[in-house]
């Protein structure tokens, strides 16, 4: 949202004619509108250890760097190596070699596989070995709870393996208080507690209620291979400190704090999150996901409820929202839906995300390559701190304080929906303000000093409807495809377009409607043919706008969802020296995406102006020449 201390005259908008032959409705046709096609690997169950094993590892390996060896994956072992740990309410029977038990508690000292089946009231199972081999527990059908410590303790050992039998329920309960060794100790603080490398897979599930502080928690890396995993915390979930990978699996996160969380903030190579399969759901009450470094989702279906949700932001402000800059409810809290410190990047899965604070957020910088993305958000829909970047998906914003946010916003490829209650796309470090002195835009591409942000749209399919500014720069913008439709503000204190310094367009289609007080056009050093005009007076919501050339080829169909007066118009169909007509109302037979009607017949509308192009920007009022007044004659 702009600061403005004057109401300026709107400008020209240029849409220019150069690289792109592309129009709207071949672009609408293609797959732009469906979203660029997203190949996600199959996941690996982790049943079929020999085929899926290499699966894991060449799908991995390669775009996270996360490998699953065999220890990961397999399920079951010979039975003849087994060791058996029965649980008998307050007591123990231990069969073979390795563990020890002492009244409740038994400890396993050496590396091997330990089937637990049964009961235990009030005791731990505890893993404590110097060898360097895998410990492998197997849940085979058990309830354990533990009043005083982790019902599950990993104190020490190279690897643990949780296997969750086929066919089983296993539960693990902690108190609401913990007894140390010490006054200088604090671990364990989950009721499943490794200090090292932990697995979990099997297909049975696990349902683990913690009541002190954090559910699951590793201290190295946690990998989640299958099985169905229901965790309830008072503080975290599922925790990795150093990596938490996900490759498949069910799991059913409530979190008084972070769902899901990797939390290593002294390695930069660690605190990293995978996620390439499974089903998660996730409620918290602060981020859904956070990575202290890097986040990377690459398949599975994902479903977040932060804070809340975005409907938890209501009852303040424009939207009520609570992030930055305009949100009357803004609060030092973290809820967001996903979160990294450094980098996220989604290459596909399918996400859904309701928070209270931005639904994905980065610190530094935020990729999106592919997937299905369903967001809203009591703040930003996305936010990137330094560069955001588009190539692919389909992503539907479907309430948000704003859309996108970052210094620099990228967008190649993929279908864009956002719905924002402030500015629909924002280039902006969001340290404040757009600008000194509220001095936002440029009449006719003119010269004012550029800021620190920057839009490329460079394809794809993106269609905005902002109560504030439609696409937002504080700094230049550069088009050179792609379809973008703007439904934008209704009040004259925005425009559906603003940016600082230029606005080249050489390629793509655009549309932008909105109020007349601060609309604003492209530069007039794009190559490529644009459009600005007003309308006598503000057209309805559900108003068709109708241009055509004189010879009856449609160049514009238009219904915007808000009362607009101000329209601007940017297609490789425009040609120098023709003239076109404009008309108001009336319907069209065609194909309709986001209001824009395509390969039909127009008809029932009045003309209310022509123009002729004559330059690069043609446009209405005082400063720009080329308009005729409508005869107000009645489209057939």
């Amino acid at each position: 949202m702009k600061k403005v201390t004057a109401l300026l005259l709107f400008a020209a908008i240029v849409f220019t004619v150069g690289a792109c032959s592309t129009t709207a409705s071949a672009m609408i046709e293609g797959n732009t509108v469906s979203g660029a096609e997203t190949v996600t690997e199959p996941a690996v169950t982790g049943l079929d250890q020999e085929q899926s094993l290499e699966t894991a590892s060449a799908a991995t390996a390669a775009e996270y760097d996360v490998e699953y060896d065999q220890d990961d994956l397999k399920v079951s072992t010979d039975a003849s190596e087994l060791s058996y740990v029965t649980l008998e309410g307050n007591s123990i029977a231990v069969a073979g070699n390795g563990a020890i038990f002492d009244g409740s508690t038994v400890t396993i000292t050496t590396a091997g596989t330990y089937s637990i089946s049964g009961t235990l009231d009030d005791g731990q199972i505890i893993v404590d070995t110097e060898d360097e081999d895998t410990v492998f527990l197997i849940l085979d059908g058990v309830e354990i709870t533990c009043s005083t410590s982790a019902p599950i303790y990993v104190s020490n050992a190279e690897k643990v393996v949780l296997t969750l039998a086929e066919g089983t329920e296993n539960y693990v309960t902690d108190g609401d208080s913990y007894v140390f060794e010490d006054a200088e100790s604090d671990e364990p603080n989950a009721a499943v507690f490794s200090k090292d490398d932990l697995t979990i897979n099997g297909s049975g599930s696990l349902t683990v209620n913690a009541n002190y502080n954090n559910g699951i928690a590793s201290k190295d890396d946690l990998k989640i291979t299958g099985g169905t995993i229901i965790v309830k915390a008072v503080n975290d979930g599922i925790k990795g400190r150093d990596s938490l990978a996900v490759l498949d699996g069910e799991i059913t996160v409530n979190a008084g704090a972070d769902g899901i969380q990797a939390n290593n903030d002294e390695d930069a190579a660690e605190g990293y999150i995978v996620i390439e399969g499974g089903v998660l759901s996730i409620t918290a009450s602060l981020d859904g996901i956070e990575a202290e470094t890097n986040l990377m989702v690459g398949g599975g279906e994902i479903t977040i409820t932060a804070g809340g949700g975005s409907v938890a932001s209501s009852g303040g402000g424009a939207w009520g929202g609570r992030g930055m800059e305009g949100n009357a409810n803004q609060t030092t809290d973290s809820a967001k839906g996903l979160k990294a410190g450094v980098d996220l990047t989604i290459t596909g899965g399918t996400i859904q995300i309701s928070s209270l604070d931005d639904a994905i957020h980065s610190n530094d910088s935020i990729t999106i390559d592919g997937g299905d993305l369903t967001l809203a958000s009591g703040d930003d829909g996305i936010h990137a701190d330094t560069a955001l970047t588009i190539n692919g998906g389909d992503l539907e914003i479907t309430e948000c304080y704003e859309g996108l946010e970052s210094v620099v916003i990228t967008i190649n490829d993929g279908t864009i929906r956002l719905t924002a209650s402030d500015d629909g796309i924002n280039a902006s470090s969001g340290s404040g303000g757009d600008a000194a002195g509220g001095m936002l835009m440029a009449p006719r591409g003119g010269g004012f000093e550029s800021g620190d942000g920057y839009v490329y749209i460079n394809g794809g399919y993106l269609a905005v409807d902002a109560g504030g500014d439609g696409l937002d720069s504080n700094g230049p913008i550069e088009m050179t495809d792609g379809v973008v439709i703007v439904n934008g503000p209704t009040n004259n204190g925005n425009g559906a377009l603003d940016y600082l310094g230029s606005f080249n367009i050489s390629g793509g289609y655009l549309v932008a409607v909105g109020s007349v007080g601060m609309a604003q056009a492209p530069s007039t050093t794009s190559t490529q043919y644009s459009v600005i005009f007003s309308l006598a007076s503000a057209q309805s919501a559900g108003t068709m706008v109708h241009v055509e050339s004189e010879s009856g080829e449609e160049i514009l169909s238009l219904v915007p969802t808000k009362a607009y007066q101000s329209v601007v118009l940017s297609s490789p169909e425009l040609e120098n020296g023709e003239t076109y007509v404009v008309y108001a109302g009336g319907s069209s037979s065609g194909t309709v995406s986001d209001g824009l009607y395509f390969g039909g017949s127009y008809s029932g509308g009045t003309q209310v102006a022509s123009f002729t192009i004559s330059g690069t920007v043609t446009g209405s009022g005082s400063q720009m020449g080329g308009f005729a007044p409508g005869s107000r004659r009645t489209r057939p």
